[in-house]
């Protein structure tokens, strides 16, 4: 006979406990991702809408789309910018990205 037969082997055995020691370790997977991505980004989204609230007429500002003007009406939801002389654009509230220094816009030209 040139093929021995072949005996079946019973599985290894599994690792009794360790139940507790994976269950940690996810917790504190999360806990790393709490703090490293999800605390930042809702402390950030709160400082961006404090921001927004406190939009007034004058304020100079950067757009989310990179449009650099001054603010010269607020409304409930959107706020009209001025972006040059006779030219105004009116933008949503959660588009402006920045509020810059007074006189921003004076140093630039």
């Amino acid at each position: 006979m040139l093929i021995s037969p072949a005996w079946a082997q019973s599985p290894a055995a599994a690792p009794q406990g360790g139940g507790i020691e994976s269950m940690l370790l996810i917790l504190a997977m999360f806990a790393v991702l709490y703090f490293l991505m999800i605390r930042p980004q809702m402390k950030r989204a709160k400082e961006h809408k404090t921001m927004v609230d406190g939009l007034q007429k004058g304020d100079e500002v950067i757009t989310a789309g990179g449009i650099l003007g001054r603010i010269t009406r607020v409304d409930d939801q959107y706020v009209t910018v001025s972006i040059a002389e006779g030219v105004e654009v009116q933008l949503q509230r959660h588009a402006v990205q920045t509020v810059l220094p007074k006189g921003t816009i004076k140093t630039i030209q």
